[in-house]
């Protein structure tokens, strides 16, 4: 970690050289996530309610997605851009540096600018729980922390999924981002909106329900089943296949000679 860290505050300097540059990006990112609130706003405005869900409720679900994608997004980013670092040979420098493969394409990446969203989603939050109906307690609060702490996880497992594929195709496959920017875009409303399907798939193969759908049923009193509380926990278990596939991916991996 204190190597990550160091990564880390390298990126932070860096992207502090240029203050005003760093500003804008992150109202840049404010706002284009404001857009989809905004859409959201007015469409319950004009319909009350989506599949049985007010305003308030969706508003949840927008917030901890949001919080949960930023937050991957900020300290994940290396994988979601692993084919760069494969394309100019950087990958090869890793390879023979006597560190840890995946701490190094961590710390190869920060998107400190997704803090924009980081903050629109804490603004939401902080307008939305306490106007909420939800009886607070503490285990709708360990909920809650179990959200975002899930929500994290997924979505750095897809991004890892991505970076191993790009093992096989050097190039990055766009497709992976129906589950990562997709991911984020349909877990703005309650996943079951979508159909039965859809929720299957997002329950049983990309586990993203489970870190939305099901314990939102909870943290909202529409089920009493105690057992949504900890299925977050369940979903984090998503890393393993993920990183299986990273190290079959570098098991098999020709350097592109750059």
């Amino acid at each position: 970690m204190k190597l990550y860290w160091r990564y880390f505050m390298i990126h932070l300097k860096s992207q502090m050289q240029h203050k005003t540059s760093f500003l804008m990006l992150i109202v840049g990112q404010f706002l284009a996530t404001f857009t989809a609130f905004l859409g959201m706003y007015y469409m319950m405005a004009r319909f009350q309610q989506i599949d049985g869900f007010t305003l308030n409720e969706v508003l949840i679900s927008f917030s901890i997605i949001t919080l949960a994608f930023a937050l991957a997004e900020m300290f994940a980013r290396g994988f979601d851009s692993f084919a760069i670092l494969i394309g100019n040979g950087e990958f090869d420098r890793m390879l023979v540096r006597p560190q840890n493969l995946v701490l190094q394409v961590l710390g190869s990446r920060n998107e400190l600018s997704r803090i924009g969203r980081l903050i629109q989603a804490l603004l939401i939050f902080g307008y939305v729980l306490p106007n909420s109906d939800i009886q607070w307690t503490g285990l709708k609060l360990l909920t809650l922390c179990f959200m975002i702490i899930g929500g994290v996880i997924v979505f750095s497992s897809l991004f890892l999924l991505y970076a191993s594929l790009c093992f096989f195709t050097i190039e990055g496959l766009e497709f992976i981002n129906i589950f990562t920017d997709g991911g984020r875009e349909f877990g703005q409303y309650p996943f079951s909106i979508y159909g039965e399907a859809v929720l299957k798939f997002l329950t049983f193969i990309v586990p993203l329900a489970l870190v939305q759908y099901y314990p939102l049923l909870f943290l909202l009193g529409r089920s009493q089943n105690t057992f949504f509380v900890f299925v977050p926990l369940i979903a984090c278990l998503f890393i393993f296949p993920c990183y299986g596939m990273w190290r079959f991916g570098l098991k098999h991996y020709q350097s592109t000679g750059s």
